[in-house]
């Protein structure tokens, strides 16, 4: 059972690591991680009694 726990630890932290690495070479190969921007206009309505 420690040796699944010791495993499991190894493959979560690997995990970590290349997900990180993503992160920062992800948009050298075209990946963007970028919010949409565009503006969003919406009439609002108050009710002033």
């Amino acid at each position: 059972m420690a040796r699944l726990a010791k495993y499991l630890a190894i493959l979560i932290l690997l995990a970590a690591v290349a997900l990180v690495a993503y992160a920062y070479v992800g948009p050298w190969f075209g990946a963007d991680f970028s919010a949409p921007a565009e503006e969003v206009r919406k009439p609002v309505v108050l009710n002033a009694d």
